[in-house]
C-alpha cells in the first residue's frame, strides 16, 4: 500500500474516533473537513516557516481566540492548570485566609477573613505582599498567589508593606473556610435575617440551621440576602430551595441541543417550613446559583423577590478531559427556572457586526406564568417583584465605585481613624469632600472612556483632513468634565454608602458589612416593612 493510502486510512480512523466521541452532532463532514484544513496548516507552518516556531505557543494562540468567540465560560486548562486546580480542591493544599489580587504588578490583600491565619497575624485589607518565602513577588510574575498556598499547618514567611511600613510575618496555613452565612439573626421587629454570600459545600446546612433557630424564635418572616453572591454549587442551591417548598418540586432544569445534557433538578428532602413568609434580596451581582434560588422561589410563589435585576449567568459548563492531561471546560446547556424562563442575559450566539455579544433587549422579553398565574419575564437574570427604587447610576459612577479610588480611600481612612460602634459610624461631609477632590485629581477622572473616545475621534478627524474642530471638541470636553463633577454631587448618597460600607468591612470584616446593611440599607428596610405588613406581602405573592 502506498504512503498516501496509509495516510488516508489513518486520517479516516482518526475521524471515526472523533465521531465516536462527539455527542450527537450532525455536521460530521464539515467538522472533519475543518480539522484536516487546520492540521495541515499547523503542520506546514511548523515545518516550513522561515523562523523557528514554538508549536505549543502557536496552538495556544489558535485555541484562545476560538474559545473567546463562544462565551467567557468556555475555557481551556493546560496540564499544569488542571494539576493546580486538583491540588487546591483536594484539601491538602490550603491558604492563609485572605483574598489577594495582582494590581499593577503588586500583590494586594483585598479581603481578610475573620479568625483565619491572615487575620490572626495582623494582615489588613490594602496591605501589599512584597516577598513570599524570601521570593520577591515581582519575580514570581503571575504565579505569586500560588506561593501563598501549601500543606495544612505549614507556615509561609511574608514581607508585608502596611500603610508604608514594612514588616515580616510568619503565617500558619489552615484549611478552615469562611462561613457561607456570615450573619443570621432575629431583628428587633421580629423579622429574621440570613445573609448568604457563597454557595459552598456547607451553604445549605448553614442556611437550614439559621432558619430553624429563627422559627424557634417565632420569626414573623425571613429575609434571605443573596446580594453580591456570585453563585457556586448547583446542588446547594437546590437544597436551599428545598427548605421552603415541598419535596419533589422542580427547582431548575438545563436544556441543550444534545439530549443527554438535558436535566431536571428537584427537591429531595422535606421542607423546614412551607409557611414562613420569605423575601429574597438580589442585585446585579447576584449570579448563577443565586439566580436559581431567587427564580425558583419566585416562580413557585414562595417568596417576594426584592432589589435589582440579577446578573444573568445562565450557562452550564462541564469539564472534558483532553489528551496529555489538559481539560476543556465547555458550555453545554442553559439554566431554566420552573416556569420555563432562561436566566442567561447575554446572547453569545448572535453577535453584532463588531463581534460584540449584546444583552437581550426588553422588547424581546417573553412572558411566563408563576405557579399561581403571576406574569414574569425572561430576558436575562431575575427581575424583582419589588424594585429598590434607586435612581440609575451612570456608567461613569459605576466605574468610579469599582475603581481603586474607593479601595484606597477606605484603606487610608481605616488606617488613620478609629471607629466605635457600627450604628454610630457616618462619613463626615469633610471626608466626602476629600474623596471628591481625590477623584478630581485622579487619572481616572482625567482619562475616562468619554475622554479616550473623544481623543480617538479627534485623531480620525485630523487624519481625514477635517480642520477647525479643535474649539468645538474643547468645548465638549469642558461640558463632559462639568457633567462628571455634577454626577459625583448628584450621586453623593450612593457614593457615601459605598465608602462607608468599605470602611466598615476593613474594621469589622464581612460580618460588619451586613450589620451595616441591617441598620442603613434601604432594601433591607423595605423588606422588613413588607414582612411586617402581611396584607401587602400576600397581595404581591398571590
Amino acid at each position: 500500500m502506498s504512503k498516501r493510502g496509509k495516510k488516508m486510512i489513518l486520517f479516516a480512523l482518526a475521524v471515526l474516533m472523533f465521531l465516536s466521541t462527539t455527542a450527537y452532532k450532525t455536521d460530521y463532514f464539515e467538522i472533519a473537513k475543518q480539522i484536516e484544513i487546520f492540521t495541515t496548516i499547523y503542520k506546514e507552518i511548523n515545518m516550513s516557516y522561515v523562523d523557528k516556531t514554538n508549536p505549543a505557543r502557536l496552538m495556544q494562540a489558535a485555541i484562545k481566540p476560538m474559545l473567546r468567540d463562544l462565551d467567557p465560560y468556555t475555557t481551556y486548562l493546560s496540564e499544569q492548570d488542571v494539576e493546580s486546580a486538583r491540588i487546591n480542591q483536594s484539601g491538602t493544599n490550603v491558604g492563609i485566609g485572605a483574598r489577594v489580587v495582582l494590581k499593577a504588578n503588586k500583590l494586594v490583600v483585598v479581603e481578610v477573613f475573620e479568625g483565619l491565619p491572615a487575620d490572626n497575624s495582623g494582615i489588613k485589607v490594602g496591605d501589599e505582599i512584597i516577598q513570599i518565602n524570601e521570593n520577591n513577588v515581582s519575580d514570581l510574575k503571575g504565579v505569586a498567589q500560588q506561593f501563598l498556598n501549601g500543606k495544612k499547618n505549614s507556615s509561609v514567611s511574608l514581607l508585608i508593606s502596611s500603610n508604608g511600613v514594612e514588616r515580616s510575618k510568619s503565617v500558619k496555613r489552615a484549611a478552615v473556610e469562611p462561613k457561607a452565612v456570615p450573619v443570621a439573626k432575629l431583628l428587633d421587629d421580629g423579622v429574621g435575617y440570613i445573609a448568604l454570600d457563597r454557595f459552598s459545600k456547607t451553604a445549605s446546612k448553614e442556611v437550614e440551621n439559621a432558619l430553624k433557630l429563627l422559627i424557634i424564635d417565632e420569626t414573623k418572616g425571613v429575609i434571605l440576602d443573596l446580594r453580591n453572591n456570585p453563585g457556586g454549587l448547583l446542588q446547594e442551591a437546590v437544597k436551599i430551595v428545598s427548605l421552603f417548598v415541598p419535596k419533589g418540586q422542580l427547582v431548575v432544569s438545563t436544556k441543550s441541543n444534545i439530549e443527554g445534557y438535558n436535566q431536571e433538578f428537584k427537591t429531595a428532602q422535606e421542607p423546614v417550613s412551607l409557611k414562613v413568609p420569605l423575601v429574597v434580596l438580589i442585585n446585579k451581582k447576584s449570579a448563577s446559583a443565586s439566580e436559581i434560588v431567587a427564580g425558583a422561589l419566585q416562580d413557585l410563589d414562595r417568596a417576594v423577590v426584592l432589589g435589582k435585576r440579577s446578573f444573568g449567568k445562565g450557562l452550564v459548563q462541564r469539564p472534558k478531559n483532553l489528551p496529555y492531561g489538559g481539560q476543556l471546560k465547555v458550555t453545554i446547556s442553559k439554566y431554566y427556572t420552573p416556569s420555563g424562563r432562561c436566566i442567561q442575559s447575554i446572547d453569545y450566539g448572535n453577535r453584532g457586526k463588531d463581534g460584540v455579544a449584546n444583552k437581550y433587549q426588553e422588547e424581546d422579553y417573553k412572558a411566563f406564568k408563576t405557579k399561581k398565574g403571576r406574569t414574569v419575564f425572561d430576558g436575562g437574570g431575575i427581575s424583582p417583584d419589588v424594585g429598590s427604587g434607586n435612581k440609575k447610576n451612570s456608567s461613569f459612577i459605576d466605574e468610579l465605585l469599582r475603581s481603586d479610588l474607593v479601595f484606597d480611600f477606605a484603606n487610608n481612612y481605616s488606617h488613620n481613624n478609629s471607629i466605635g460602634a457600627i450604628k454610630d459610624f457616618k462619613l463626615s461631609e469633610e471626608e466626602f469632600n476629600k474623596f471628591k477632590e481625590s477623584v478630581y485629581k485622579s487619572a481616572f477622572f482625567a482619562k475616562d472612556k468619554s475622554k479616550l473616545y473623544l481623543d480617538g475621534f479627534y485623531t480620525v478627524l485630523e487624519k481625514d483632513g477635517f480642520l477647525g474642530v479643535d474649539k468645538k471638541l474643547k468645548e465638549l470636553k469642558k461640558a463632559i468634565h462639568k457633567s462628571k463633577k455634577q454626577s459625583i454631587v448628584r450621586f453623593k448618597k450612593e457614593i457615601t454608602t459605598v465608602l462607608e460600607k468599605e470602611i466598615i468591612r476593613r474594621v469589622f470584616y464581612r460580618k460588619g458589612m451586613y450589620e451595616y446593611y441591617l441598620l442603613k440599607n434601604k432594601e433591607v428596610i423595605v423588606a422588613r416593612e413588607l414582612l411586617n405588613d402581611k396584607g401587602r406581602y400576600f397581595d404581591i405573592i398571590n
